[in-house]
């Protein structure tokens, strides 16, 4: 028997408020998957910090025009209450299923509610959408991206001026006034269409401008102009823009995994559209390998998130993870401003909680200051605002693959982050290295860092619960010790305390607060538990580190660290 609750908004939904096809579908629930009705009508998709994310299909649990409608209604109330009747907009979508029908709902209700409103012609990568926003000055933007989740997925990311997406207050604003829209009579979803201006080639230019202004060493590549790239798009936007910005920057071979190389959203060689899966990348390395190629790239559907193959030192293409990446990343901007002599002495790089302790020591070897913020390029994007005019913003990364280089932007992009990449691939070839022989190099200087990461999934109405309650039970009982070295931190962001659990001191945690617990061994290992915004899933990450006094011994403590970090999980029972 379904809820009264439940079955209230379902009624609701078949009123003539909603179109013909939507009362069909929601009848067809009706009478054939009662489980399917219930689990798409017991809660509203919650308009979080980020915007909307969810499975496709009708009712208020699901993306689809009307929650779609109602969340754009919410935040065109929020904008004009702040900048008045002179706003502008920007609106980009990916390649998935509805992303176009979504950004034109969107559009169409921002321009009802007389918004000028900015449309890009046709899919681009989300960064683009973060440059146009400041580009054009536009007062807020959103993005219909699910970004690297299965094709059931998609979502709904919104912007603010600056280019970043939503931090307080204004997203928990964004938040109240749409989750006032009670009904879907109160959205304006026609009559302004006047409003609505198509954009596309020049941004592209303007934004591929920028990007080559990112170069550090144009000469090494006009040498090394035949780096052999292979490059994946998996199914995505990043087409549009990544070849474009590699033939300008100067690469001349260049090479597509073809099966990928069409915008689709149902990803059909994949699962999961995300290059930090080795199977997502799986046709990319067989083409690597094929080739001889010097390099892999990735990109998810909305072009923000990178993913790189390399040969490693026994000469065998392997899949770089996200703190490999920002470290090789993070070093070669410092050290190539610093020998081209364009370093500023007020120049600061920024990290998440949850990313590699190594950048840290690669600020200090390069003496810039590093800063750390909660997980999210938002984040990022806040202390950049919280900086400007003192100190001199060069990159910032996080562990999920994300890189955000130079300030034009305020959201992770992997496309520059694909050209800058084969610009240091480029740079250690033109000295007989690989990027992995580097990145061996790095960890002699700075310690030998390892992270991974395990996510466990809870789906279902009481997914959230389980994942809640797991949290609740580490606060409640947090372990004294963990693989038997004890914990000397216990870092709760929720409720912005630190405590050593061994001596009882506390201390006050000054980042917002975010649902995230690390515990901080004694022998320096961090393992931090974190539930997913977006999803029905808790991640753990785990990072632990050694000495390595030698590249020789690389191959040794890189197995110590493997089974280091697999007695601390079986250790925390996961």
């Amino acid at each position: 028997m379904i809820d009264a609750a439940i079955l209230a908004k379902v009624n609701a939904w078949l009123s003539d408020s909603f179109d013909a096809t939507t009362r069909e579908e929601v009848q067809k629930l009706q009478s054939e998957n009662e489980k399917e009705l219930a689990d798409a009508f017991y809660r509203n998709l919650e308009f979080g910090t980020g915007g909307l994310r969810g499975i496709m299909g009708v009712g208020t649990n699901r993306m689809n025009k009307y929650t779609v409608g109602m969340a754009t209604q919410g935040y065109a109330n929020y904008l004009k209450q702040c900048f008045g009747n002179n706003v502008k907009v920007a609106i980009a979508h990916d390649s998935r299923n509805n992303s176009r029908f979504f950004a034109e709902t969107t559009a169409n209700v921002f321009a009802a509610n007389g918004i000028r409103v900015f449309l890009f012609e046709s899919l681009r990568p989300t960064p683009e959408l973060s440059f146009a926003i400041r580009h054009l000055g536009c007062q807020g933007g959103v993005v219909c991206t699910a970004s690297h989740n299965p094709k059931e997925y998609n979502g709904y990311k919104a912007y603010w001026n600056d280019g970043a997406q939503l931090v307080p207050p204004h997203d928990k604003n964004v938040i109240k006034e749409v989750e006032k829209i009670a009904s879907v009579d109160e959205v304006k979803w026609s009559g302004g269409e006047e409003n609505i201006t198509l954009i596309g080639k020049d941004i592209d230019e303007a934004y591929i401008a920028m990007v080559k202004e990112l170069s550090v060493y144009p000469d090494i590549i006009a040498r090394q102009s035949d780096l052999k790239i292979v490059y994946t798009p998996i199914h995505g936007t990043g087409i549009k823009l990544v070849p474009q910005v590699l033939e300008r920057f100067g690469f001349k071979n260049v090479h597509i995994v073809e099966e990928q190389s069409i915008p689709d959203g149902n990803f059909p060689t994949v699962v999961y559209p995300n290059p930090e899966e080795k199977e997502t990348m799986g046709i990319g390395l067989q083409k690597a390998k094929d080739l001889d190629a010097d390099i892999l790239l990735g990109t998810d559907p909305d072009a923000d998130r990178v993913g790189i193959g390399v040969k490693d030192n026994h000469g065998e293409w392997v899949l770089m993870n996200g703190n490999q990446t920002a470290i090789l990343a993070f070093n070669y901007l410092l050290e190539a401003r610093r020998t081209r002599g364009i370093a500023q002495p007020n120049d600061m790089v920024i990290t998440t909680i949850v990313t590699t302790g190594m950048v840290d020591g690669l600020a200090k070897g390069n003496n810039v200051n590093c800063y750390r913020v909660l997980t999210g390029f938002k984040w990022i994007a806040e202390m950049i605002r919280e900086k400007e005019g003192k100190e001199n913003y060069v990159v910032g990364g996080e562990e999920s693959f994300g890189l955000m280089i130079g300030d034009k932007i305020r959201d992770k992009d992997a496309v520059s982050a694909v050209a800058l990449l084969c610009e240091m691939a480029a740079y250690e070839k033109d000295k007989g290295r690989t990027l992995f022989e580097k990145l061996i190099d790095l960890y002699v200087q700075y310690g030998f860092y390892k992270e991974d990461l395990i996510s466990i999934t809870k789906k279902g109405m009481d997914g959230q619960q389980q994942i809640a309650a797991m949290m609740e039970g580490y606060r409640a009982n947090p372990p004294q010790s963990i693989n038997g070295s004890p914990v000397v931190q216990l870092l709760d962001y929720e409720l912005s305390k630190g405590r050593n659990p061994q001596t009882g001191e506390e201390w006050s945690i000054t980042l917002p607060k975010s649902n995230v617990l690390q515990f901080i061994l004694a022998d320096g290992s961090i393992i931090s538990a974190r539930p997913s915004g977006t999803e029905p899933k808790i991640k753990f990450y785990f990072s632990v580190k050694e000495a390595l006094k030698s590249a020789a011994d690389f191959d040794q403590v890189n197995k110590e660290l493997d089974n280091k970090i697999k007695a601390i999980i079986t250790d925390m029972k996961l």
